[in-house]
């Protein structure tokens, strides 16, 4: 039901023509940091796979594709370790395929080593931003073609998308050090692209008929105009995301479900590669505002009621790999890392535009439930594929078997090498981009807690410094101390996001309601607090296909069950691959009179026992805290 609630405030919110307007304003990186333990995670993350990937595979990270060795008429694809398996046909995607890996790696590392202060890896960083610069040509271009090449394709290419993954991260160290050189290097390499696809005069979407899974990836570049757009205010960014959504559109793509047609065709079922239909909602949203006379409302409603239905309740995106015009499902759908990242993204930039405290909760769905619960809660490495309901881990889908395709992704790797070495680059990178997002500004003097987590906000409001210093454990406890540093008494107004699943807020501040918003306004001291306690109670979610999942606060409960690890290959001596096989085989149902209690972290609950036949109490844990699960609970027949 919320999932349903959440689209049709939406459909109403954007069908107005007068919220053309945006809600908030996003913070540059590095305002906000994390603290307590998604600091402690983030740091892991770092001495883990995070950090370590260029040793774990050097060949992939280290390929000069952005230099020396940029792909020209003449280049063969490079042995990537991977057996290719279900992969689309065709050797053109695998020659830019290290560039997605190295790019988006750097982008998470450099996000990370930046957020936690590591004077080694900020270091690493900086000689690697200098590299990647002395690689521009003199006329601006920053890519992995070469002059024989470049802009000049027939076919399946990774051109936008390479740079699109290379300019986040320089963007992204350009907010944090100010470093100006690294700024007007990514102008001058986007004015490149935008000379050599000149507007509403060329057709960069254009490749023929055949598989074309990079270029639909390029049309994520409009994230770097987005970026632009935010730094320079200059309005031939966000014009050019709107010739490039409307060029897609109008070309043959094979990952379509975002083209204007299939949007705004009621009878079109999503189904094209997970990633991508998730990562190109925010190319829609920018194209809506680029727009500005509200032509593309209408159309971004519709294709955010598409996404509901294909999001399982712990806001896992199909992607395993292809939505395939399926539904949803606790057991039989899975998702990919890199969806759950680009899903959350996407989301942050809803959250940005239209400010709904809904949207926000979406996205820490994502975060504390798929997210946490895809990473192997113990060792350094995550799931490629995971379901809600997670019953083996073996390589197939719960066991499933796939005629003529050695499916190997549902398991927990450092790289996934065998696959492709793309989850894991983002798995890197979706700590930092949950944290930026936490904290947004809704006009000078007022300062948003968009996203609730332990982290540290520094800013300036009207001219004076501000550090806010959010202390708690957040989701696993609902308590939080909003410590407030000024340099000088201020006037200020804090918005603090109520989460949906709030029954009272318990606080001694004086408050008013702001569309599931606490907002507080007064003079705060130099050395001030806010203190609140969110209270709740346990809640049964239901999916559409009538599963019945246990949630407590932001958190998602479910029984862990029992497995025997197995291990396999290694990686740079220490990073493994593990698969579980269960040792247990029994599987609950849910019953009316299940009176669920949440007692020291769990819920306890009656369920039904397929095996026993029998009702039994059952201790349900934190989604995140499992690697074999049942989340998703069907009634007994």
């Amino acid at each position: 039901m919320k999932k349903i609630v959440i689209i049709i405030f939406l459909v109403q919110f954007l069908s107005a023509k007068a919220q053309q307007s945006e809600k908030f304003q996003s913070l540059p990186f590095g305002s906000v940091k994390p603290q307590g333990w998604l600091r402690t995670q983030m740091q892991a993350d770092i001495e883990g796979f995070v950090g370590n990937l260029d040793k774990i595979v050097p060949e992939l990270i280290n390929d000069p594709i952005y230099g020396s060795e940029r792909l020209g008429r003449h280049s063969k694809a490079k042995d990537l370790g991977n057996m290719k398996e279900g992969d689309a046909a065709g050797d053109d995607q695998y020659k830019w395929w290290n560039s997605e890996t190295q790019s988006n790696w750097w982008d998470g590392y450099l996000r990370n080593v930046l957020l936690l202060g590591d004077v080694d890896g900020t270091a690493k960083v900086q000689a690697y931003v200098k590299r990647i610069i002395e690689t521009q040509d003199a006329d601006g271009y920053l890519g992995i073609y070469d002059k024989d090449l470049r802009y000049q394709f027939q076919s399946e290419n990774g051109e936008l998308w390479a740079k699109a993954t290379l300019y986040r991260g320089l963007l992204a160290y350009y907010e944090y050090a100010n470093d100006k050189t690294v700024f007007e290097a990514v102008e001058r390499a986007v004015d490149n692209v935008m000379q050599a696809y000149p507007i509403h005069n060329s057709s960069p979407f254009s490749s023929g008929t055949g598989f074309n899974g990079g270029v639909s990836h390029g049309l994520t570049f409009t994230d770097v105009l987005e970026r632009l757009f935010f730094h320079t205010q200059n309005e031939k960014y966000r014009e050019y995301a709107l010739f490039l959504y409307r060029d897609f559109s109008n070309t043959f793509q094979t990952e379509a479900d975002v083209q204007l047609k299939n949007v705004l065709n009621e009878k079109y079922l999503l189904q094209s590669h997970g990633v991508h239909t998730f990562e190109h909602i925010r190319t829609l949203i920018i194209a809506k505002y680029a727009a500005k006379d509200g032509a593309l409302d209408a159309a971004l409603s519709r294709y955010l009621e598409k996404i509901k239905s294909v999001v399982t309740v712990s806001g896992g995106a199909i992607g395993d790999e292809w939505i395939a015009q399926r539904t949803a499902d606790a057991s039989h759908t899975g998702y990919e890392y890199c969806s759950l990242q680009e899903l959350l993204d996407s989301y942050c930039l809803l959250l940005q535009k239209t400010g709904s405290a809904l949207v926000a909760d979406e996205v820490e769905n994502i975060f504390y439930n798929a997210a946490q619960g895809s990473r192997h809660p113990e060792k350094s490495c995550i799931a490629y594929l995971k379901t809600d309901n997670s019953f083996e881990m073996l390589g197939t889908k719960n066991g499933e078997v796939e005629p003529d395709r050695k499916q190997t992704r549902y398991k927990y790797s450092a790289a996934h090498q065998d696959v492709a070495v793309c989850c894991n680059p983002n798995a890197g990178r979706i700590s930092p981009y949950f944290v930026q997002n936490s904290w947004m500004r809704e006009n000078e003097s007022t300062l948003v807690a968009t996203l609730l987590m332990p982290n540290v906000l520094e800013t300036k409001v009207n001219g004076s410094s501000v550090k806010i210093i959010n202390e708690t454990n957040y989701p696993y406890e609902n308590k939080m101390t909003f410590r407030i540093r000024l340099s000088a008494p201020t006037s200020l107004v804090i918005k603090i996001r109520k989460p949906a699943w709030v029954t009272q807020v318990l606080t001694n501040e004086r408050f008013v309601y702001d569309d599931n918003y606490i907002k507080i306004e007064r003079t705060f001291k130099e050395d001030d607090l806010i203190e609140l306690e969110f209270k709740t109670e346990v809640q049964i979610k239901k999916s559409a296909k009538n599963e019945h999942y246990f949630a407590y606060g932001a958190l998602l409960y479910a029984k862990s069950i029992d497995g025997q690890k197995i291990v396999g290959r290694t990686y740079a001596s220490k990073f493994t691959d593990l698969t579980y096989q269960p040792t247990e085989t029994i599987q609950y149902h849910f019953i009316d009179k299940h009176q669920a209690k949440f007692k020291k972290n769990e819920i306890v609950v009656r369920l039904f026992n397929s095996k026993s036949k029998r009702i039994e109490k059952v201790a349900l844990v934190p989604f995140g805290k499992t690697i074999l699960r049942q989340v998703g609970f069907t009634i007994q027949n």
